[in-house]
């Protein structure tokens, strides 16, 4: 039951690549993730009441969140710095870099959670799941290579360097949401509710510290509705996920590679919406990316 979840996450995760990219463009990037945040913040905000002063608004339904204690709070917040810092790194690529390569190089997400899964964590993979995970590296590798004749050099440009290390630090988030939620045993809408709030603090604080006190001089900041629904989208993924992640047999590098299916989507905006290049090559090797995905599932 719990890969139906998944699936439905990365439809929703698809969406909010998409308008990422529209609020994003030529645009300041501290300011967006800040309207974004606050988004998701007043739709957790009852959980979050509910959760502090147990006001049992939704006891016995999917949305209740028992109530925190300072241990919970804690791992919380780590999360929220760990989940800030891959924010930053993937909105400044996405920014400059076409989404059709932005969304397969964030694919390879799964495969270092994978990793992390195995050699950290303990999860046992089969042969599938590993020729999976070779497969998607390696298409990986090929589309850098294609980016290069839309002027992209991974030597030379630092958006790209920014958008492999916003990857790595999601496949560390994404381990330490199953060391939250199965091993510490925290309440999976604990950990969304009050994420949010810790989220949008780290926010306000990165945009007043690195872009009021210079917005004269770097991007100025343009309201798009595209942006409120970047918090709407990724609250329900991640509510999608964390629903999934929580369920008995959910491994997470299984639920990691089938929630970066929603390059899908990013794939046909670039190709629809934004009129990126090179869209015939890039389908032929996001084919085997999604080859890749598929040997995966198999291996389940």
């Amino acid at each position: 039951m719990w890969i139906y979840f998944v699936i439905l996450s990365a439809v929703f995760l698809g969406v909010y690549d998409i308008c990422k990219k529209s609020s994003l463009k030529k645009n300041a990037v501290l300011v967006v993730m800040l309207l974004s945040s606050s988004v998701s913040l007043l739709m957790m905000s009852p959980v979050i009441l509910d959760s502090a002063f147990s006001f049992g608004w939704f006891d016995g339904t999917v949305f209740h969140a028992p109530a925190t204690s300072w241990r919970n709070q804690f791992y919380i917040i780590l999360k929220a710095f760990i989940v800030q810092a891959s924010w930053l790194c993937n909105f400044y690529a996405m920014k400059h870099l076409p989404i059709s390569i932005v969304g397969p190089v964030r694919s390879s997400a799964p495969a270092w959670t994978l990793l992390g899964a195995v050699f950290v964590l303990g999860e046992v993979f089969n042969v599938y799941q590993w020729i999976g995970a070779v497969i998607i590296l390696t298409c990986l590798f090929l589309y850098a290579n294609c980016g290069r004749k839309e002027g992209i050099k991974i030597r030379h440009n630092p958006k790209v360097f920014l958008l492999v290390l916003g990857t790595l630090i999601g496949s560390c988030s994404a381990l330490y949401d199953k060391v939250i939620l199965r091993t510490l045993q925290i309440d999976r809408m604990e950990v969304q509710a009050w994420f949010s709030l810790y989220q949008f603090v780290l926010a306000f604080l990165m945009m007043m510290i690195f872009w009021y006190p210079h917005k004269e001089k770097t991007d100025k900041f343009e309201f798009r509705y595209s942006i409120l629904f970047i918090g709407f989208f990724l609250t329900v993924a991640d509510f999608l996920y964390f629903y999934g992640l929580s369920m008995d047999g959910a491994l997470i590098g299984i639920v990691s590679l089938i929630r970066r299916s929603n390059v899908i989507i990013s794939f046909a905006a670039g190709a629809l919406l934004f009129h990126e290049q090179n869209i015939r090559q890039k389908a032929f090797i996001l084919a085997g990316i999604l080859a890749g995905v598929a040997v995966l599932c198999l291996g389940k």
